[in-house]
């Protein structure tokens, strides 16, 4: 058959068929027989298998059957020895075939049609067999496959075959070497067998949103940071998860009267300030995470911005540095935070790279001052931490994505002395050009940078979205915005080469550096609103219409660091954090950081990849309430993540109307935290299903 389609919502009566009598037996061997490359069999062992319908035909077929009886990288990884092995291989069941018709052409098809099956996997097995299966494998062969649909399913890479196949008894190796997957079935597969926990693979891939689910979440993202004692470790992990419940709650609130997690919390943010308890080792486990979700993609914006935090309110706080001061003369105390935002080039963000804490000094004077003591030190020295990141990614592109401060003449020199690492940046400061005089063998005036680009004819036109923006009043540390409406800017595009050097006295003796030049420009802003016009220099090749739309299609995904920021400061509230000194605050917003991010991620994913499965971020119980909630109100169920997502903001006040846009971070974890609490409730009086 053939069934191309542009998306999964246009697939009509999809559904999954057990083979359970003659004729479904009979199409699934046909299928398999003529369209599977290794046929339909024989299975070994207790057996599944199911046809894949839609109102348009039979769309493939998935079985199931006996795991590998013996499997280096899986044993090893599960940690098991021959004898336990003996007794619960059972437990693990192999997704021996899974065909979708080489006519079949749509998108996550394979995912969604594999994540509903394995959801019923465990209570069909128990109906037939009298036991549930806890891990599900399989096998990849990467002469024909990448098992996208299984990286893309969440499920786990162990490493790779020997290539001996089921039937080697002489070691002959013939078959072709196998990527490995594993899919667990049961959160706590782990403890029937009193295994400890897997290592961390750390020169595996990981997808997005791998381990994030409520359950697993704070282990993976902080357990095994390097604080010094076991203890603090586990602290670590266990007060992570109970913030999250509510990070805009004091943790006193949050523990409620568990007071010995109360006093864990605060002999973890109060450790000397001598003792490995920092931010950067506190971060540490979920820098390493952030590196393996990095690992899996082809090429990762590295989105760098400070903000300030304001701790005015506090002034017995020690160790805060000034902000500013307003027009009285009084100044605002606070700490100056730049962090790194590891973002895909879809805008999926995946974690936070490093962040820096300053307490800022009061301005001596207005001079320049020394060079080492102003803050285009923070995105040097991140650029730097980049290049390091690089080292570890052979098969990744990493490109630093900066706004207008970052345009120093001492950042492009420094990419140009170690170009690990592409950087994007908006121009501020708009230069003087330089070309080559060919017959005086030196560079000659050639303009000015703005002047020249938008002299230039445009070589390409796109459509951008530009969001709706809010009436702003000054606010303290904050200026005001006079509003936006919506709509739909019309830009054109150019791009050039230009060459152009300093002329400080810190830059004496440094060579021109030479970069493309992006220009995009509003064609015909609406009457009374700003024309949007954006300059970008960058050291990524721009020869082409497509590669100048690429370039600022990455420089707008700079606001995610933007909406992180708001994340953090507004649904995390870390503005309000009490703490004696600078260093306890910053450890307390190291971990809410992470929580910020998980946040936003959870948001995007339902938005990004509506088609995963709700099981990658939400618990049973939390499913089982929202699929309550949705059926109660709208005679709705949830299949999806995106789904799920939506369902939860609408806990937290999203209207869910015909026209409304996605729904954004706050509602989401708004409606987070409603989830909770139902999901307490239900716990507490065992009103589970």
């Amino acid at each position: 058959m053939n069934l191309v389609v542009a998306s999964f919502a246009e697939v009509r009566g999809l559904e999954i068929v057990p083979v359970v009598d003659a004729e479904t037996r009979r199409i699934w061997r046909q299928l398999l027989h003529h369209e599977h490359p290794r046929g339909a069999g024989p299975f070994f062992g207790p057996q599944l298998r199911y046809l894949i319908r839609c109102e348009a035909g039979w769309l493939g077929a998935i079985g199931f059957a006996a795991a590998a009886r013996r499997l280096a990288v899986r044993d090893n990884w599960i940690g098991w020895d021959d004898e336990t092995r003996g007794h619960h291989l059972h437990r693990v069941v192999g997704l021996a075939r899974f065909l979708i018709r080489p006519g079949v052409r749509c998108p996550d098809l394979a995912t969604h049609v594999l994540g509903r099956v394995l959801r019923g996997l465990p209570a069909e097995f128990e109906t037939r067999y009298g036991y549930r299966p806890w891990l599900v494998e399989s096998f990849v062969d990467t002469l024909s496959h990448s098992g996208v649909s299984l990286k893309a399913g969440n499920w786990i890479r162990l490493g790779i075959t020997a290539g001996r196949g089921r039937q080697d008894r002489a070691h002959d190796s013939a078959e072709t070497p196998k990527l490995v997957f594993v899919y667990p079935l049961a959160r706590d597969w782990r403890s029937h067998l009193a295994l400890p926990a897997p290592p961390l693979l750390a020169d595996a891939p990981l997808a997005a949103g791998a381990g994030l689910d409520d359950a697993h979440w704070a282990e993976q993202e902080f357990g095994g940071a390097p604080l010094g004692d076991r203890r603090l470790e586990r602290r670590l992990v266990t007060s992570a998860a109970r913030q999250a419940e509510d990070p805009t709650q004091a943790f006193t609130r949050v523990a409620k009267e568990d007071w010995a997690a109360v006093k864990g919390y605060y002999r973890l943010i109060d450790q000397p300030e001598e003792s490995a308890v920092t931010s950067e080792h506190i971060l540490a486990p979920h820098r390493e995470r952030t590196i393996q979700r990095m690992r899996a993609q082809r090429t990762v914006l590295c989105v760098q911005d400070g903000t300030d935090l304001n701790f005015t309110s506090h002034p017995m706080t020690e160790g805060l540095g000034v902000l500013g001061r307003n027009q009285t003369g009084a100044a605002s105390q606070g700490l100056h935070v730049h962090s790194t935002l590891a973002v895909s080039d879809s805008g999926l963000p995946l974690g936070l790279l490093n962040t820096r804490f300053e307490a800022p000094s009061p301005k001596a004077s207005k001079g320049r001052g020394d060079p080492a003591e102003r803050k285009s030190r923070y995105w040097q020295e991140a650029l730097a931490d980049c290049r390091t990141v690089a080292g570890e990614l052979s098969r990744t592109r990493l490109v630093s994505v900066m706004d207008r401060e970052a345009d120093i003449f001492s950042l492009y020199t420094a990419q140009r002395d170690h170009p690990a690492v592409d950087v994007l940046v908006r121009a501020k400061n708009d230069r003087n050009l330089l070309a080559w005089d060919e017959a005086t063998g030196q560079h000659t005036p050639a303009g000015k940078l703005f002047e020249v680009l938008r002299e230039q004819p445009a070589g390409g036109h796109l459509e951008l979205s530009v969001a709706r923006a809010s009436v702003r009043p000054k606010l303290s540390g904050r200026a005001a915005h006079p509003g936006r409406k919506a709509r739909t800017a019309k830009m054109a595009l150019c791009w050039r080469k230009v060459t152009f050097g300093s002329k400080l006295k810190e830059h004496e003796g440094q060579e021109p550096v030479t970069l493309w030049a992006v220009h995009a420009r509003e064609q015909s802003p609406p009457a009374g609103a700003t024309r949007l016009e954006w300059f970008l220099l960058t050291t990524v090749a721009i020869e082409n219409a497509i590669e100048a739309e690429e370039a600022l299609r990455w420089y707008c995904l700079r606001w995610r660091i933007e909406e992180w920021h708001r994340v953090l400061k507004t649904g995390c509230k870390v503005d309000e954090l009490g703490h004696q000194s600078a260093a306890r605050l910053s450890r307390a917003i190291s971990i809410r950081m992470v929580i910020a991010w998980r946040i936003m991620l959870m948001t995007l994913l339902g938005r990004e990849s509506p088609e995963l499965p709700p099981e990658l971020l939400f618990t049973d119980v939390e499913l089982q309430v929202l699929r309550r909630y949705a059926m109660k109100r709208k005679g709705k169920t949830i299949h999806t993540l995106q789904d799920a997502v939506t369902w939860t903001a609408i806990l937290g006040g999203y209207q869910n109307r015909k026209h409304d846009p996605p729904p954004g971070a706050d509602l989401t974890w708004y409606g987070r935290m409603k989830l909770a609490a139902m999901c307490e409730v239900v716990e507490l009086y065992g009103l589970e299903d």
